[in-house]
């Protein structure tokens, strides 16, 4: 009987939610300006400027949002939403707890991935490349420009691991908050320092490929990829890849 019940039950579900959810409609129109690897800046990181620069100019939302996928040393994959922080030759910086999921996984395998998705553009810019720690004079910097309030959040959360309450989380906020609050009216330069635990990194791109959506899923794809020079150097080769 149970197991009736229980097939019954999921069978109900599963036709409710295809009733209410019509995923396989689901369709957009993509379009855009057709790119070439001949058209598109030599240097993938001035490439990526330019598209950045499009899409806050036509309202994203959040355009320095990027998905940032990890793995354990045995290959098992965890992605998540975070912000990109700055960016020039070096590569793609973002500041996290180094004790989070992320940061352990990025401690056993520094290769990581980023995806850029911007809905009114029509674009993707996916980036592969090996992951190091900034130093902790960048981090500090960075640490004290943020709000005082994002800088508390930071001190008191040990992000990843497992919270009795939410309770539990506001009590500790609180608390650190009351405490800078009253070193800033104290007139201190630096009411809360950046704990060890938190910091920024630098993705160092291996590789970067643009994406713009087209019409009949014909999109145009190119990929910069990164090529040792002889002299210690490196550049980007570009490519057009199938849709």
């Amino acid at each position: 009987f149970f197991f009736f019940f229980f097939l019954t039950a999921n069978r109900i579900s599963n036709q409710s939610l295809e009733m209410n959810l019509d995923v396989e409609s689901m369709r957009q129109k993509y379009g855009g300006d057709h790119i070439e690897p001949e058209t598109l800046h030599e240097n993938p990181m001035e490439q990526f400027a330019l598209w950045l620069s499009d899409a806050v100019e036509s309202k994203e939302v959040e355009p320095n949002a990027m998905t940032l996928a990890t793995a354990t040393s045995e290959g098992v994959p965890n992605a998540r939403m975070v912000l990109l922080k700055g960016f020039d030759q070096e590569g793609f910086r973002f500041f996290s707890n180094y004790e989070s999921q992320k940061g352990s996984e990025l401690d056993d395998n520094p290769l990581a991935n980023l995806v850029f998705w911007w809905v009114n553009t029509h674009r993707q810019v996916r980036v592969h490349g090996r992951v190091e720690r900034l130093s902790a004079e960048r981090s500090d910097d960075y640490f004290h420009k943020r709000p005082i309030g994002s800088r508390v959040g930071a001190t008191v959360s040990r992000q990843s691991q497992v919270l009795s309450s939410r309770e539990e989380l506001e009590t500790a906020y609180t608390a650190a908050e009351e405490i800078a609050l009253k070193r800033q009216a104290e007139g201190e330069e630096k009411p809360i320092l950046r704990p060890d635990y938190w910091g920024g990194y630098v993705i160092k791109p291996v590789w970067i490929e643009f994406w713009q959506g087209q019409p009949s899923r014909l999109h145009d794809r190119v990929k910069y990829s990164k090529v040792e020079d002889e002299d210690g150097g490196f550049h980007f080769e570009k490519s057009r890849l199938s849709p």
